[in-house]
């Protein structure tokens, strides 16, 4: 659907995903194909490493600066993708959280990975007792974030947040894509699978060593290291990644249906999406 918006204005995507930036993750963040990516240009697709810190905070920063480069020459620019935090920065900006000590944060990547999300929700409990109650604690990386900003700043996340939006010196227009959850179901089922057939596992082996990077703590990934490392079977590992898969759009769907400055459509509704953009300029 992008690419479709980005042809019909002659104009180019930005990409708002926390993973697909980075140029050693392809089959298992669903990297737009070569083909995809040779039709429009994007922009932040692989255009970082996984040894990068890789915030919502730098992609505010590169978004808004690409947004700036592009609007000198383009009436509109797309910006695509389901990073819920990410797509808030670029629209409303960031509040200001002070430096984070790295030893810190990895730390606590390291006993993540040891003892698994349980424990991290312990650490909440018991480190930050209001972000346990009103915060995404399902979630691996906002949990992780939470702690290390209680850990080095002594003030919990939420302290931080005073709910002011930036004014950005454009118009944003913003859409949705939603199906019904048996089809989305589904097609997550039918995504595993291929990527497991495109060589994820492969993929997940030459990455190994760096296992313990803040990117790769994510879905694909880290059911793979497991299996890897003796604690689950290859099938186990295979079926975790489409449960927490399916968990993760959830999840998503949650965040952005608070969003009710989204007008949501069908993928199959292109000609009434189209419609609404045409109208809402």
């Amino acid at each position: 659907m992008a690419i479709q918006l980005a042809r019909a204005y002659d104009t180019e995507i930005i990409s708002a995903d926390s993973r697909q930036c980075f140029r050693e993750m392809a089959i298992g963040v669903a990297r737009p194909s070569a083909a995809e990516l040779a039709a429009v240009p994007h922009h932040f697709i692989a255009s970082h490493s996984i040894h990068e810190e890789v915030t919502a905070a730098t992609f505010e920063q590169f978004a808004l600066a690409k947004a700036a480069e592009l609007f000198s020459k383009k009436d509109v620019v797309i910006v695509a993708g389901g990073t819920g935090l990410y797509i808030r920065a670029f629209c409303e900006g960031l509040d200001m959280i002070p430096d984070i000590d790295p030893a810190i944060r990895q730390d606590i990547v390291r006993k993540y990975e040891e003892n698994g999300l349980e424990w991290l929700q312990n650490a909440l409990k018991q480190n930050d007792p209001d972000f346990y109650t009103k915060g995404e604690i399902q979630n691996p990386q906002r949990c992780m974030r939470a702690l290390e900003v209680r850990l080095s700043t002594g003030k919990s996340i939420l302290h931080f947040r005073t709910g002011n939006k930036a004014d950005r010196g454009f118009r944003i227009i913003k859409t949705g894509l939603d199906l019904p959850k048996e089809i989305l179901h589904r097609q997550i089922q039918h995504r595993v699978d291929k990527m497991m057939q495109e060589g994820l596992e492969e993929e997940v082996k030459s990455l190994f060593p760096f296992r313990q990077l803040n990117a790769l703590q994510t879905v694909g990934y880290s059911e793979l290291f497991s299996y890897l490392v003796g604690k689950t079977t290859r099938e186990q590992a295979v079926e975790a990644i489409k449960i927490h898969t399916r968990q993760y759009a959830k999840r998503q769907l949650t965040w952005f249906r608070k969003d009710t400055g989204i007008t949501w459509f069908s993928p199959h509704q292109t000609a009434s999406l189209f419609e609404f953009i045409k109208e809402s300029m």
